[in-house]
């Protein structure tokens, strides 16, 4: 059976924008894969966090995991800090990159501009990445247009290393679904709905009361004229829209179109916004039955016990083949 794996950072809430395009093929990867789902915490502090901030998060990321469907007895439901081999394979991998492969990195640009000073661990950021990733020797990396670029940084040190210290890391390959691999945000179609945008209303966070769903897609940035088309290129932000009702309502785009021939804008995003709360009321109720349970941090516990022995031979035979004195 492959292996899976992929993480969320427990910075800020979590969007439809996730499920959609992450959480949900999660769901249906567990049953026809070995799956590794990490809250990336180490991820996280690559920039500042508040501490109780960052704890509180990380509970509501795996609490939202589990009440979206990820069953801890299929899948592998940890937190990256809970196995402290990430950490020491992600060290290991800064001696193996090169300055000018992370100077290179999109997101380290991005994050980093126009601030006059830059975190180290920011920089490095994409070798721990690798390190999650190759510390189980992941055969498939679900990943966005704008993680592409640490996947093949990390499918170079994979073979950097297997060509210096003998064959040993499987090559990882992108796992990108056709459909729902982007949402896009409410208020600006060129941009992806992100949870670290500084405006909610661009945005629908899992745990939006319902009320505040209909709020935000009625107020959301619609292209000019009436029609209800799919047109990415011409209509960008109706086309965004339609992409989300499809998803949510089971619909596809050529029924929608359909369906608003003639109506306008105004009848779509109401329905669309009775489709995202029926999609996210289960899911709300289902995460708030967890949190008050506490059954979380068992099922956290025993899913950084099940990945740590795997973690720990491949830190050990890392480390063997790189020449390191071994205790006996």
């Amino acid at each position: 059976m492959q292996r899976v794996l992929s993480g969320i950072q427990p910075s800020g809430q979590l969007t439809l924008g996730n499920y959609i395009g992450a959480i949900q093929n999660f769901v249906k990867l567990q049953h026809t894969h070995e799956c590794f789902f990490m809250v990336v915490d180490l991820h996280a502090i690559t920039v500042p966090q508040d501490p109780a901030a960052l704890r509180e998060q990380s509970e509501a990321v795996a609490a939202i995991y589990l009440a979206a469907g990820i069953d801890p007895n299929k899948a592998n439901v940890f937190i990256q800090s809970h196995v402290p081999q990430h950490a020491e394979l992600g060290w290991l991998f800064t001696t193996l990159a090169y300055m000018g492969e992370l100077e290179r990195m999109t997101q380290f640009k991005d994050k980093s501009q126009g601030k006059d000073s830059v975190g180290a661990g920011l920089f490095v950021y994409p070798t721990l990445m690798a390190a999650d990733i190759l510390l189980y020797n992941a055969h498939l990396v679900p990943v966005g247009d704008d993680q592409k670029q640490h996947l093949e940084l990390t499918r170079d040190l994979a073979g950097r290393f297997n060509s210096r210290f003998s064959d040993y890391f499987n090559i990882p390959e992108p796992y990108i679904p056709k459909v729902g691999a982007r949402i896009m945000s409410l208020d600006d179609a060129s941009k992806k709905m992100s949870k670290s945008n500084p405006n909610p209303a661009s945005y629908i966070a899992l745990l939006d009361p319902p009320d505040v769903i209909r709020k935000k897609l009625s107020r959301a940035t619609t292209d000019s004229g009436r029609e209800v088309k799919f047109n990415p290129a011409e209509k960008p932000e109706v086309s965004n829209l339609m992409g989300i009702y499809s998803h949510c309502a089971g619909m596809s785009l050529e029924e929608i179109e359909a369906k608003y021939e003639g109506q306008g804008y105004g009848a779509f995003k109401k329905d669309l916004a009775e489709h995202v709360v029926a999609t996210l009321e289960p899911l709300q109720q289902r995460y708030q039955e967890i949190r008050s349970s506490g059954a979380v941090h068992d099922i956290l516990k025993q899913g950084a016990e099940r990945v740590t022995e795997t973690a720990s031979k491949t830190v050990r035979d890392v480390k063997e083949r790189m020449g390191f004195l071994l205790p006996r």
